[in-house]
């Protein structure tokens, strides 16, 4: 059973599949944004409604409301976004000055997210990698999972790109009930019948004389 999450950050218009939904640019902005923004003074709503809102040419006041939406109903209760903590006020209401306007993160599972985000470019693998490093293995015999993941980032991040978008698709779609921690399982149900051509590819290259992989190396090079 599939288990929506409501996480909108792949939706296209039924009309025009290549153009995303507002949905979908809102929550694509407010994980990159927090991907890449160090200070939390720039990550409360009022901040992240404000940045992108300049970035999609409208009034900020039009924006916020969706922010609040897209973080309350769908971001953080999906475990993608988490409270990082409180800036203290200065002025207003003396219980909402105690209590302090709250700045968000991404969460493990978010940093995921984010690295299947075209609009963060080369960030997108150096996110991953950061995050697999870090992530918890449970299973021991899956650490070989983490030491692939790795090596396809540092050598073939196209396909290790093409990798991360499948799986956070599936999971956005609610074909996964979680994104972490990656195991074999779900990388297997997610990619077993979409990367049979990369599968072909790396089997065949252990076969290949030298001379015969340069003229595959010529040949790719050529029509890339």
């Amino acid at each position: 059973m599939k288990l929506k999450h409501g996480i909108a950050i792949f939706d296209t218009f039924k009309s025009r599949e290549n153009r995303f939904t507002g949905e979908a640019r809102r929550q694509r902005g407010i994980i990159a944004h927090l991907a890449t923004e160090q200070s939390p003074e720039l990550r409360t709503r009022t901040s992240i409604a404000h940045l992108i809102a300049e970035k999609q040419g409208i009034l900020w006041q039009n924006m916020y409301s969706g922010i609040f939406r897209d973080l309350d109903e769908v971001l953080i209760p999906s475990g993608v976004v988490k409270e990082g903590g409180r800036l203290p006020l200065r002025r207003g209401p003396k219980a909402l000055q105690m209590e302090g306007v709250p700045f968000y993160e991404l969460s493990e599972s978010g940093l995921i997210v984010a690295s299947a985000l075209e609009e963060l470019g080369r960030s997108r693998m150096r996110i991953l990698e950061s995050t697999i490093k870090s992530v918890t293995i449970y299973d021991p015999n899956d650490e070989y999972v983490r030491e692939g993941i790795l090596l396809l980032i540092r050598f073939i991040p196209a396909f290790m790109g093409k990798i991360i978008n499948l799986y956070v698709r599936a999971y956005c779609s609610g074909s996964l009930s979680g994104i972490t921690p990656i195991d074999i399982k779900k990388l297997r149900m997610v990619l077993a019948s979409q990367i049979e051509i990369e599968k072909e590819i790396i089997g065949s290259s252990s076969r290949l004389r030298d001379e015969e992989w340069e003229t595959l190396q010529k040949f790719v090079d050529r029509i890339a």
